[in-house]
C-alpha cells in the first residue's frame, strides 16, 4: 500500500475530512480501520499538553522527547484505528470516530488509542478517512500497522502499540 492520500484512496478508503467536519460527514456505521492523514510536510509542532480528555482522571500529555521519539519522519499517516460492531453489532465507525472526535474536543471520553494526534499543533487539520470491511477490523487495522511498520521501521506516530 501506498501511504498517502492517493494511496488510501486506491485502497477503497473515503472521507477525507478533518474531526470538524465529521458530524456533517456521512460516516458509515458499519465495522471497518480508519487512517489519520497529515496534510504537511517538515517536522511537527508539539503543543506542551494535551487537550484531549482526561479519561478516569489520566492525563493524556507526554513529554516532548516521547513525541520525538514516536515521530516517523516523512509520513503522513499519523495513525491507524479500528471499529468493531461491538456487542450490539451497533457501534461502527460513526460512533467510534465520534468517540475519538470528542476525546480530542477535550470530553473525558475512552478513546485513549491515538491521544498524540491532539498533542499535535496542526490538529485541527488532520484528516480523517475509513474502509468499511466484512473482515475483523482488529486483524484488518494490525495488519495495515505491521505493514506500515515495513515500510518505515516503525508504527505509525500515535498507535503506540501493535
Amino acid at each position: 500500500m501506498e501511504w498517502t492520500r492517493a494511496g488510501l484512496e486506491g485502497e477503497g478508503f473515503s472521507g477525507f475530512v478533518r474531526f470538524a467536519e465529521l458530524q456533517a460527514a456521512r460516516v458509515p456505521t458499519a465495522p471497518g480501520v480508519y487512517v489519520i492523514v497529515r496534510q504537511r510536510d517538515g517536522e511537527p509542532e508539539f503543543l506542551p499538553s494535551n487537550p484531549a480528555g482526561r479519561f478516569k482522571g489520566k492525563d493524556p500529555s507526554v513529554a516532548r522527547q516521547r513525541l520525538d521519539a514516536e515521530w516517523v519522519a516523512g509520513a503522513e499517516v499519523v495513525y491507524i484505528g479500528k471499529a468493531s460492531g461491538g456487542a450490539s453489532g451497533r457501534r461502527g465507525l460513526r460512533k467510534r470516530l465520534d468517540e475519538f472526535r470528542r476525546f480530542g474536543e477535550g470530553e473525558p471520553i475512552g478513546h485513549w488509542g491515538g491521544r498524540l494526534i491532539w498533542q499535535l499543533e496542526e490538529s485541527d487539520t488532520l484528516l480523517v478517512c475509513w474502509k468499511e470491511t466484512d473482515e475483523e477490523p482488529a486483524l484488518m487495522e494490525s495488519a495495515m500497522i505491521l505493514e506500515f511498520a515495513t515500510e518505515y521501521g516503525r508504527r505509525p506516530f500515535a498507535n503506540l502499540r501493535n
